[in-house]
C-alpha cells in the first residue's frame, strides 16, 4: 500500500542484479516503482512482485528513440515520476587493442547515451513541478581504474562527468543528481552478464590473464550485499541535501582513497612544470 509519503520510481535494469535489489526495497517501502526489462517474460515476473505498485515496461534503453513514448506512456499510467534510477548497462572485458570499436559502442549506447536519453525524457516533467532526484548508478570504476575493462571505465567516467555538470544545470530548479558509485556486489555483474573480448595478442597475457581469471572466480562472491545497496539508495533519495556523489563499499572507498593520495601526490610533484606555461610578464 502506498503512503502519503511514497514516490514513483522509474528504475531501469529491474530483472537482476542491483536494479532488482532497488526496485524490490522501494516497493517494500511502499513506493510505486516503473521498473524497465526488455523481455516479456521479465515484465511479468516483475510484475508478480506487487500487484499495485510494481509496473513493469518493457523498454530497451539502447532503443534511444522508444524512450520519450515510453516514458510518456508510463507516467499518463502510473504518475509523475520523482526519482529516475539509471541503472541498466553491462561490463565490457578486454585488452583495448584486442577490443573493437563496436564494442566500444555498445559499451557506450548502454552506460551512457541510453542515461542521458532516460534523463531528458523525464527533465520536462521534473522541470515543471520544480522537484525530483535522478541516481547515475556509475562504478568505482568510473573514478578508479583497472587494466583490461577500459571501455567499461571510461562509460563510468562519462556518465560520472554528465552527472556532475548536470548537477550543476539543475541546481536552481529544485532537481537532485547523485553519481551512485558501488564497489563490488554480489550481481552477476562479473558472470553472464559481463561481455568478454577474446585474448590474442601475447603481450598482454601477463597483465590480462590473472585479472580475468580472478574476476571469474571472484563472481558470485563479492563482498557487497544488494538489498543494503538498496537500503542505501532509499536513505540517499530520502536526504534534503542528497550528495553529489555517493561510494558504496569498503572496497570503493579505499580505491578512491588511495587514488587520491596518489593524484595529490602527483600533482604536487609535477607542479612546477603545470605553472609554466603562462605567458610571462
Amino acid at each position: 500500500m502506498s503512503t502519503p509519503h511514497s514516490k514513483t520510481f522509474l528504475i531501469t535494469g529491474v530483472s537482476s542484479g542491483l536494479g532488482r535489489a532497488f526496485a524490490q526495497a522501494a516497493l517494500e517501502a511502499g513506493h510505486r516503482v516503473i521498473g524497465t526489462v526488455r523481455r516479456l517474460e521479465d515484465a511479468e515476473a516483475f510484475a508478480a512482485l506487487h500487484p499495485a505498485n510494481a509496473h513493469p515496461l518493457v523498454l530497451d534503453v539502447t532503443d534511444f528513440a522508444a524512450i520519450p513514448h515510453a516514458v510518456a506512456q508510463a507516467e499518463q499510467q502510473v504518475g509523475a515520476i520523482d526519482v529516475l534510477v539509471n541503472n541498466a548497462g553491462y561490463g565490457h572485458e578486454g585488452v583495448l587493442e584486442e577490443s573493437s570499436l563496436d564494442d566500444l559502442q555498445r559499451q557506450f549506447a548502454a552506460n551512457v547515451y541510453g542515461p542521458v536519453a532516460m534523463i531528458q525524457a523525464v527533465l520536462p516533467g521534473m522541470r515543471a513541478r520544480r522537484a525530483g532526484h535522478i541516481v547515475n548508478v556509475t562504478s568505482m570504476g568510473g573514478f578508479i581504474t583497472m587494466p583490461g575493462i577500459a571501455f567499461y571505465c571510461g562509460s563510468k567516467f562519462a556518465l560520472e562527468g554528465i552527472s556532475e555538470s548536470l548537477g550543476k544545470e539543475l541546481a536552481g530548479l529544485g532537481i537532485h543528481v547523485t553519481a551512485l558509485a558501488p564497489g563490488q556486489f554480489r550481481t552477476d555483474w562479473a558472470g553472464r552478464s559481463m561481455d568478454r573480448t577474446p585474448r590474442s595478442i601475447a603481450d598482454y597475457d601477463a597483465v590480462m590473464d590473472p585479472i580475468r581469471t580472478a574476476r571469474q572466480g571472484k563472481s558470485g562472491h563479492q563482498p557487497g550485499d544488494p538489498a543494503k545497496a538498496a537500503q542505501a539508495l532509499l536513505a540517499l533519495v530520502s536526504a534534503d541535501k542528497p550528495p553529489v556523489r555517493l561510494f558504496l563499499g569498503e572496497d570503493a572507498l579505499t580505491l578512491v582513497d588511495a587514488k587520491l593520495d596518489a593524484m595529490r601526490a602527483e600533482i604536487d610533484q609535477w607542479q612546477a612544470l603545470s605553472r609554466s606555461t603562462a605567458f610571462a610578464g
